[in-house]
């Protein structure tokens, strides 16, 4: 999914370095921003955010819904750009229709994983089908690449059963890396973990948290109690690091995504659609765009013109690191 909300001049991200990562466990709360995707797609952004750049290898956490689309087109989100990272389309309700520039053209829904890796370069779009369920709801996730990977080939995976568990009132589906002994079967590029967690209502769990990553918890749906603090829908609470344990209360039934790694290294730029680490790297890859070059295909089947890369900022684009 496109970053398209920043207005018509969005901003650099500067992201990555050890800096401006905790030290220990943390509990902040991270609220979101409501930004416009696409062609009417009301979104939650809650990474990058003002004074949280990344969790681990997680550069960018859009979460949506539930829409009631029956009226309307729903998603559509025409061609656009991808470099240097992964996308995590995950839905909880809905379906959407995922077109790339490799000749990728799958439809998915809730619980199948949709792990696009942009790697050098690659274009896709994604709309809801026609005819469409009524609600849609999800989550689209950035993972960035080390610098080993970021310019590898670009690949497509669709997964459409994933591992996981069930135990004391909550069950686990595994996205990437793994937990509680299931992994997935999604390519990973870095120590990395993310799952979705179906919480039964009145559920008081205690679950296994990997001491060298830092991790974070998104309310997908419902609420919770995360070691004594309040999780509302569509927020998220960083936990920094140096934790073992998460506890996790409901009163309702409720739906978190919990997102974590090993805190990440390398400085980046991250600027619209692309993530590099440079700017000189970033105008390249929006100059190539915009002038229809071969390093990110076509999309064929989509009905409608490509997104242009916006303008760019007036200020030169440099990494400078993690900043809170």
């Amino acid at each position: 999914m496109s970053n398209l909300g920043e207005g018509p001049r969005p901003p650099a991200r500067e992201l990555g370095g050890l800096a401006g990562t905790t030290a220990g466990p943390a509990l902040d709360l991270l609220p979101g921003k409501e930004v416009l995707l696409g062609e009417g797609t009301m979104v939650r952004r809650l990474l990058p955010t003002l004074g949280r750049r990344m969790v681990g290898a997680w550069a960018f956490v859009d979460h949506y819904g539930p829409d009631d689309v029956a009226e309307g087109p729903g998603m559509q989100v025409p061609p656009h750009p991808h470099t240097g990272l992964q996308t995590v389309s995950w839905l909880l309700q809905g379906r959407v229709h995922h077109r790339d520039s490799l000749g990728s053209d799958v439809a998915f829904g809730p619980g199948e994983l949709a792990l696009m890796t942009a790697g050098h370069g690659i274009s896709h779009s994604e709309q809801s089908p026609v005819p469409h369920p009524r609600y849609l709801h999800g989550a689209q996730l950035w993972v960035a690449l080390p610098d080993a990977a970021r310019d590898t080939a670009p690949a497509f995976e669709h997964h459409a059963t994933l591992p996981g568990f069930d135990s004391d009132g909550v069950g686990a589906t595994v996205l990437m890396g793994g937990f509680g002994g299931a992994t997935s079967p999604g390519t990973a590029h870095t120590p990395i973990v993310g799952v979705d967690l179906d919480l039964a209502a009145g559920a008081d769990v205690e679950l296994p948290l990997e001491p060298d990553f830092e991790h974070a918890l998104l309310g997908a749906s419902g609420g919770a109690d995360v070691e004594g603090a309040p999780l509302a829908h569509g927020a998220m609470v960083y936990l920094g690091t140096g934790r073992r344990t998460v506890r996790i209360r409901t009163e309702a039934a409720t739906k978190l995504l919990l997102l974590g790694g090993e805190p990440f290294e390398e400085r980046l730029v991250m600027w619209w659609n692309f993530v590099g680490r440079s700017g000189e790297e970033i105008v390249e890859y929006a100059e190539r765009w915009n002038a229809e070059d071969e390093r990110f295909g076509v999309v064929e089947g989509y009905e409608g013109g490509r997104q242009p890369a916006p303008a760019l900022p007036p200020v030169p684009l440099k990494a400078r690191g993690r900043v809170r």
